[in-house]
């Protein structure tokens, strides 16, 4: 057996038999120095502890190497940090050069010359390139002490001294050579960080909590700017910010039209996320809508209408920061520049919204939600069914008594505004080396979406923290609350997102390469590809309902939709088939009960979540399918202005059609309800 009491079983036995041989122990650990002296005969043993491999020099040396080139980017530039931990390593300072006519050793030690590169390193720019280390020792060859009788001849360049050949030679292994063997390294490294515990070795190669492996500093950016938007929501509440804009709506909505319009454009002001979106369109607008006798479906409806695919058709949002993290390598552009691309072409998304401004002003309801709708306003039920989940509860507070609708709308659009900014800043737009200096859009097409939002919304939580502290609508003590309850509701949409990651990177080619098979496949369609966005779309629907999610749906299409069309020729043909992978993982994400997001606007709405699905699903099946036609039309015209005006113009009229038919099947249903609103209002 290899459990401790086999084993000193074992080494009393050994000790016990008969031997002239000197005997020595070797512990590896010092927990288990005491069971050792309790089993030991009476005779002489020498004991020794092991020295931990995680203490030598060797391990620390090979574990810096390990992270210079793990944190490597793919450029090829190294982290300064994790460079100076190389180069400020004792094993490197010790080694000398080759004296002139001398063995190797008898030099001057390279000590000189690496705290000349640590310095350089220090003054210089974050990430550094193997060529500027090889030139700043070039610079440096004057001030250095030249070996006798190697005088320069006039016009020559000198030869480099046996210190700067040694140096460079060791930097060409140290950097360029070590990359051969990237995948046993990163094991290694894994192995060697986990002090040779295999749980933790898995650990520390998928990167949790080292900054290193499949989670980047992008994606780590992203989970923090969902955390903070639930610190956000959870604040406004706490102000009574939301409170205060339900109280305002109340007073100056006067029709249901109106009612219906205000929910649709809170949701539009609401951008950065879907669950942002929700949990504060929901609590604010349910009040009102129910003064004017919407029923619980319709508002659900409303809310999830304008949550994700409004999400979609924003550049600022988390949306548009975790679509651009599954772009591949190599995009030709910018990856946020490529979600902005796909925005014209989002027929789905573009045509929700035209079918919520529409069904609002034209009142054209149908399906089950026609029967929702009749009951709320002739006969005062806006839940339909027995199942009436939240009846009566309200789930924000009221805050302060002189909180206005500007708490609730002041840290939203300064929120909106600070992640503009933290856009354009990393895409170079006050960077004075950057080709994109002083030029707004450019910026903001170069810009890292996760960085980006992340920098940009820390400092809107600062500003929402103190605006709420200095206007008294909030005390220290319970503003604190809202940094795990904020948490707490984001726990859900992280998990997604970390999952849709891992699907993303397992199509990927260094994955399952779906891409490379699917490219394959589709290599000679010729004028066929033209068709492909509108099976691309049916597709991603599919995937989307299955599975519940968008963005795994996102993840899995997009890095296969980059690999069917050629970046060079087919630029037009790959924004509309991305938009069709955008829009159909929307689709079916809208449409699936078990999609976090339906899930959302229900619970938002204070909807039965099965009422919530039936009622949205006719609703969600017509703008799919003038989405699909759109996609066909869209990959033979490839005009997004055309494209864009046949597919709202075939959106209201199909909407307008099924009014005339609706309209003459439930005449009586419709004079009814034209009462019981006119009663409404005459009161």
């Amino acid at each position: 057996g290899y459990d401790l009491h086999s084993q000193l079983k074992a080494l009393q036995q050994d000790l016990d038999a008969p031997s002239e041989a000197s005997t020595a122990i070797l512990l590896t650990h010092g927990d288990l120095l005491l069971p050792v002296l309790h089993h030991l005969p009476d005779k002489e043993v020498n004991i020794s502890m092991g020295y931990p491999l995680d203490r030598s020099p060797l391990f620390h040396l090979l574990d810096s190497l390990f992270r210079l080139h793990e944190g490597r980017d793919k450029d090829g530039l190294f982290y300064w940090r994790y460079l100076l931990a190389c180069l400020r390593h004792p094993y490197l300072g010790m080694l000398q050069a080759a004296a002139p006519g001398g063995e190797p050793g008898t030099g001057q030690s390279l000590r000189p010359l690496l705290r000349r590169l640590e310095r350089r390193i220090r003054s210089g720019r974050r990430l550094v390139a193997h060529e500027d280390l090889l030139a700043t020792l070039a610079e440096g060859e004057e001030s250095m002490d030249a070996p006798a009788g190697e005088d320069a001849t006039d016009g020559a360049l000198p030869a480099p001294s046996p210190e700067r050949a040694l140096l460079e030679e060791l930097l060409h292994l140290l950097l360029e050579d070590f990359g051969a063997v990237s995948t046993l390294s990163g094991l290694a490294g894994a192995l060697l960080l986990a002090n040779f515990q295999p749980w933790q070795m898995v650990v520390n190669f998928i990167g949790a909590g080292e900054g290193v492996g499949m989670i980047n500093a992008i994606d780590i950016s992203i989970l923090i700017f969902l955390v903070i938007l639930g610190i956000m929501v959870d604040l406004m509440n706490k102000a009574g910010g939301s409170a205060a804009f339900g109280r305002w709506a109340k007073k100056a909505v006067k029709t249901r039209s109106g009612a219906q319009l205000l929910t649709m454009l809170l949701g539009v002001l609401i951008f950065i996320d879907d669950y942002f979106n929700c949990l504060t369109v929901g609590a604010v607008m349910r009040p009102v809508t129910e003064s004017h006798k919407i029923s619980r479906a319709k508002l659900a409806y409303v809310i999830d209408a304008t949550a994700a695919p409004v999400c979609m058709l924003a550049p600022v949002s988390s949306w548009a920061a975790a679509v651009a993290s599954y772009v591949p390598d190599g995009f030709p552009g910018s990856r946020i520049s490529m979600f902005l691309s796909q925005i014209p072409f989002n027929y789905y998304c573009i045509l929700t919204l035209v079918m919520v401004i529409v069904t609002s002003v034209l009142n054209i309801d149908y399906g089950p939600m026609l029967t929702h709708e009749y009951n709320a306003q002739v006969k005062d039920d806006l839940f339909t069914t027995p199942e009436r989940p939240f009846e009566g509860a309200d789930d924000y507070e009221e805050g302060a008594k002189h909180s206005s609708v500007l708490d609730l709308l002041v840290p939203v659009i300064v929120l909106i505004a600070l992640c503009i900014v933290g856009l354009v800043w990393t895409g170079g737009m006050w960077d004075t080396e950057s080709d994109n200096y002083g030029n707004f859009i450019m910026s903001f097409s170069d810009a890292s979406a996760g960085t980006g939002l992340c920098l940009g919304s820390i400092i809107a939580l600062v500003f929402t923290f103190m605006y709420y502290w200095l206007r008294g609508l909030i005390t220290f003590e319970k503003s604190m609350e809202a940094i795990p309850n904020g948490f707490i509701q984001m726990i859900s949409p992280i998990l997604i997102l970390c999952f849709a990651w891992t699907l993303c990177g397992l199509c990927r080619d260094n994955g399952l390469q779906v891409g490379a098979f699917v490219e394959g496949v589709m290599a000679n369609t010729g004028s066929l590809a033209k068709f492909l966005p509108a099976v691309i779309f049916i597709v991603a629907c599919f995937i989307g309902f299955a599975t519940g999610t968008s963005w795994g749906t996102i993840g899995i299409m997009v890095p296969l939709v980059c690999a069917v069309f050629n970046w060079d020729t087919q630029m037009t043909l790959l924004s509309v088939g991305l938009a069709a992978s955008c829009a159909g993982g929307v689709c079916g994400d809208h449409l699936s009960p078990i999609s976090d997001t339906t899930i959302m606007a229900s619970a938002g709405a204070h909807c039965f979540h099965l009422n919530h699905v039936a009622t949205q699903l006719p609703y969600g099946i017509t703008v799919a399918a003038v989405s699909f036609v759109s996609f066909i039309i869209a990959g033979i015209v490839q005009s997004a202005v055309v494209c864009m005006i046949i597919a709202i113009v075939l959106m209201i009229a199909t909407l307008l059609v099924i009014k005339a038919i609706t309209a003459k099947k439930h005449a009586g249903i419709f004079q009814e309800m034209a009462e019981a609103d006119k009663a409404l209002y005459n009161k």
